[in-house]
């Protein structure tokens, strides 16, 4: 007589009795029944839902489907509704109810890896569509790795749209741009929500967001890196000195540690996370290349099931255990990527016209910020401005500079003939290495932000206050570009120079006694460089975030006067 046994989704406690009790009368039907558990369960996985036969056509049923029935015979598993189960000895009685796929059953098949450990179970898919199949529904909470166009998983992208699933809310640093990455969600409106750092050149993005189109929750770069990191390792929030005091904190509890006020921020957890990698083997272990690793490893970690796609997949042992960055017992599901494209945002190299934004002013400001670096320091240099910094280290002066992407060691623009489009600074410009740089993940690289490892940041600026309050991420209703790394920055960095144009297009000056725009950090500017002058902020006598209060105007540029500054 074969055995018949009942699996319940919501706890495997009676399976294991089961199990324990073939293993001990019947070794091979144990096994045999283990194989069936793991087929049945990768065929759950396959099925966008069943349909109750009974039913009218497109009905569907009450209540999901608790059980599922498992018949040790020559036979089919059956799903077997909550009164329609059986028990142990007893034939079921069972019947077809149609069900939107859960989760539970894709985790299932680890429940049952527990019981089986001996059998084997493949993570690998043919292909995108199929490594998809049975996650996919309308409003589902999503995460997908990369940096900019760098390090985003292409293939998942593209499956994820042509499944035309709606509703979607989508986490990441950014969403693509006009028509790649995971911009093309937003053309086809799939998406009602992003939670980002940054907006960046998506103008279709920033349109939909001022618009009221779409839902958008900013998070402070290192932030969100860490909110999925903690996410991932079970961690339900933490407290981080980013965003205090600016818009971007109100609402949240705050704590005081040391004297300083924090903010408590909860760790991400989503249903399903998508990640790229250079090479991955058969169980899932991933290697990451260059700064393509940026946000991948969190993101791998952050997702009830995570489906990843490889430039190489290879078999088992084919990888250096020393070299994997992602250990495989967070990927559930694994793909060979095809036809990638690997979109370059800006390329950037060596000997190249200079752009139409360079111009004498800017490497005034440029070379005099350079003046502030001393030998030894390691220093995070902004987008735009700030980058020029690069070219006037001064001879003989070891500097290390840090991009916040996942870089400590930033080389030279490239020669055209060496661009590496899993090479790029924060700016999402192509770049070089140096002897002694060393690549790590977007959680590594604010690690070492908040911890105060990096010695100086040099940043844009729209406004600066007289008390050292800087803004420097949006103009309401006209420009949302988000925070990216600089309100992680201006909290952990312990000098912060501003470099900014002195006054707006209508002539009124950016340094303010108050900013008007919402502010990066309270009290954080140390210097500011203008194309006029350059003013040290004076600490004042207060505590805490107002002990800075007034400017000292210490030099004027070649050409101005002091009535040019006013």
């Amino acid at each position: 007589m074969g055995y018949k046994v009942v699996i319940t989704t919501r706890a495997n406690g009676d399976l294991r009795q089961v199990v324990e009790f073939l293993a001990a009368k019947n070794p091979s039907a144990a096994e045999r029944l283990g194989f069936r558990l793991l087929d049945m369960a990768q065929s759950l996985a396959d099925m966008p839902h069943l349909r109750d036969p009974g039913a009218e056509s497109g009905e569907r049923a009450p209540s999901p489907v608790r059980e599922v029935a498992c018949d040790l015979l020559p036979g089919v598993c059956r799903i077997a509704h909550d009164r329609d189960h059986s028990h142990l000895g007893r034939p079921a009685q069972s019947r077809r109810f149609g069900f939107n796929l859960s989760l539970r059953f894709i985790r299932s098949i680890r429940e049952i890896r527990g019981l089986f450990p001996s059998l084997p179970m493949s993570k690998v898919f043919p292909n995108a569509k199929a490594a998809l199949d049975g996650l996919l529904h309308d409003n589902l909470f999503i995460a997908a790795g990369g940096f900019g166009l760098c390090g985003i998983p292409e293939n998942l992208i593209v499956a994820l749209r042509d499944s035309g699933v709606k509703g979607l809310t989508i986490v990441g640093n950014n969403a693509g741009v006009d028509g790649f990455g995971m911009g093309i969600l937003l053309t086809t409106r799939q998406v009602k929500k992003v939670m980002a750092s940054y907006v960046g050149e998506n103008k279709e993005f920033e349109r939909q967001v001022l618009g009221g189109e779409l839902e958008l929750e900013l998070i402070p770069q290192g932030t969100l890196a860490e909110r999925l990191r903690a996410g991932g390792a079970g961690i339900p929030g933490f407290y981080t000195r980013t965003a205090f005091g600016t818009k971007l904190a109100e609402g949240k509890e705050t704590k005081v540690f040391d004297g300083k006020e924090y903010v408590l921020e909860p760790g991400i957890k989503t249903e399903v996370s998508l990640v790229k990698a250079w090479k991955g083997d058969k169980s899932g272990n991933l290697v990451f290349r260059k700064t393509a690793r940026n946000f991948n490893p969190m993101i791998a970690t952050c997702g009830k099931i995570c489906v990843a796609e490889v430039e190489h997949l290879v078999e088992v042992g084919e990888l250096d255990p020393d070299q994997i960055h992602t250990p495989g017992i967070y990927v559930d599901r694994i793909i060979q990527g095809v036809n990638y494209e690997k979109r370059i945002e800006f390329r950037t190299v060596q000997g190249a016209a200079a752009s139409k934004k360079d111009s004498p002013i800017r490497e005034l400001m440029a070379k005099r910020a350079a003046r502030e670096l001393r030998d030894g320091y390691c220093v995070n240099l902004g987008i735009g401005i700030p980058t020029l910094v690069a070219n006037f280290i001064p001879e003989g002066m070891n500097v290390t500079l840090q991009s916040e992407n996942g870089l400590l060691g930033i080389g030279p623009f490239p020669p055209d003939d060496q661009v590496d489009a899993d090479l790029i600074n924060a700016g999402k410009q192509t770049i070089s290495t140096i002897p002694g740089s060393a690549f790590f993940s977007s959680s590594d690289s604010f690690a070492m932000i908040r911890g105060g490892h990096i010695d100086l940041s040099i940043l844009g600026a729209l406004e600066v206050a007289d008390n050292g309050d800087i803004a420097n991420w949006m103009v309401p209703g006209k420009m949302v570009k988000g925070p990216g790394g600089a309100m992680d920055l201006v909290a952990g960095v312990p000098r912060v120079v501003a470099v900014m144009e002195h006054c707006a297009k209508d002539g009124s000056s950016k340094i303010l006694k108050q900013c008007s725009l919402p502010i990066t950090g309270k009290g954080v500017v140390s210097l500011i460089i203008t194309d006029l002058c350059v003013f040290a902020v004076k600490p004042g006598g207060g505590q805490g975030d107002s002990a800075a209060r007034g400017l000292v105007l210490t030099e004027l540029h070649p050409g101005n006067t002091l009535e040019d500054v006013r």
